[in-house]
């Protein structure tokens, strides 16, 4: 005989511990899986294990806990993981890549690879720009503002010619990372500027060296990008007069 089905929600009469104290009935024949965690459970495996970084897991798994943990200049490193590169250059800034472009521009002579601006980066670029500007503002000459205006102007410009010269075209970081690198000479006249006064005979002859030394070197890397070796002397014009301003500046 089945037994009535009491509410313990709804029927006030009822006593909620009576309910749920029934026995089952033998009838029923209910089945329960019989598990052996009970024996199985071991407490002192969890008590005794290593505390912390030095815990191992006891598993199948080889996962290790006892990486040491990295001082605050492993965020500049790979940080001891596989396959990762480090923070800088995913910040684009490859300290051998800016090596290598400036002694491109330091050697103007040498034959200029046609992948070197792959990579258009611009930290060298920043980097020797505000160099040129430090410079020029320990000799009392604070040209910030020129630096600006002449650098944001010409790459421009510069940039429009070699897209209307050339059949391949060339974007806008790599015109202005091929300019910025070669600005290097220039910023070694600003140097000498520090020490020496450009308004000489000595001074005119360092400029121009820097202006001409500026100019062949970007126009080299922009005729072997853009492969246009016969145009070299019609690029060199525009860069010439771009890169004359800076050697103004830094003279007057």
């Amino acid at each position: 005989m089945a037994q009535p089905v009491h509410s313990v929600l709804f029927d006030s009469n009822a006593d909620p511990n009576a309910y749920y104290n029934q026995q089952p009935s033998s009838g029923d024949n209910l089945q329960f899986y019989s598990s052996t965690y009970g024996d199985s459970y071991n407490p002192s495996y969890y008590g005794n294990a290593p505390p912390g970084p030095q815990a191992n897991m006891q598993s199948g798994n080889n996962f290790d806990y006892a990486r040491p943990v990295g001082s605050f200049w492993s965020a500049f490193g790979t940080g001891g993981f596989d396959d990762e590169p480090p923070l800088l250059e995913e910040l684009g800034i490859n300290f051998q890549h800016i090596r290598a472009k400036s002694m491109a521009v330091l050697n103007p002579f040498k034959p200029v690879a046609s992948n070197i601006m792959d990579d258009a980066d611009m930290a060298g670029p920043l980097l020797f720009i505000l160099m040129f500007g430090v410079f020029l503002r320990i000799t009392g000459k604070s040209h910030f503002g020129y630096i600006y205006g002449v650098g944001v102007l010409g790459m421009v410009s510069i940039f429009l010619i070699l897209n209307m010269m050339s059949q391949t075209g060339i974007d806008w970081s790599r015109t202005a990372s091929v300019l910025g690198y070669c600005l290097l000479p220039m910023v070694m006249l600003s140097g000498f500027s520090v020490v020496l006064q450009l308004g000489s005979a000595i001074g005119f002859i360092l400029s121009v060296v820097s202006i001409l030394w500026c100019t062949f070197s970007s126009s080299g890397m922009f005729t072997s990008v853009l492969h246009m070796n016969e145009q070299r002397f019609l690029v060199a014009y525009p860069v010439g007069l771009f890169y004359a301003c800076f050697a103004l500046m830094t003279v007057f």
